[in-house]
């Protein structure tokens, strides 16, 4: 039998788009990146701050200049900064074949239109995290993957986050 990975017509001709978690371990990153190499496409790695808050939802009349275009807060760019060095530290600098995006809200809906917005064809997702925490945090907000799966019209590819 041939070990080697055809994605075949799974994959359109968009970016490949990578949901990177906080604290993203590298062969997660490693192996989004193979894949995204492997069918010649440029991968997006996007990390979603749910802690960020889509202004632009807010009822129009309740919208001001502040909201939709806040000050700079350095301790509210932390996590991101702080993903953008675990994924230069894997995959080099950001150029032709990766880049990194800083999306607000919830995580799951953030990355499908994120996937939308970029024509992307394809979405890789880490797989649950183990640990009792981890669940309990899967119980009270549901697990990303499951979301993405129920929203998205695009293949989600689902890794070991281990």
């Amino acid at each position: 039998m041939d070990s080697s990975f055809d994605p075949g017509p799974v994959c359109g001709d968009g970016p490949v788009v990578f949901g990177a978690p906080w604290a993203c371990p590298a062969p997660l990153v490693r192996a989004s990146a193979l894949f995204a190499r492997s069918v010649n496409a440029h991968l997006v790695c996007a990390f979603v701050d749910p802690a960020g808050y889509l202004a632009e939802w807010d009822p129009p009349r309740s919208r001001n200049a502040v909201s939709l275009d806040p000050a700079g807060n350095a301790e509210a760019l932390f996590p991101a900064a702080d993903v953008k060095a675990s994924l230069v530290r894997c995959l080099g600098a950001p150029g032709y074949e990766w880049s990194f995006r800083v999306l607000g809200g919830a995580v799951a809906p953030a990355l499908a239109r994120l996937a939308a917005s970029t024509g992307a064809s394809l979405l890789i997702v880490g797989g649950p995290r183990p640990g009792l925490l981890a669940g309990f945090q899967r119980l009270m907000e549901g697990a990303v993957p499951d979301e993405l799966l129920r929203i998205q019209d695009r293949p989600v590819l689902i890794l070991p986050s281990g």
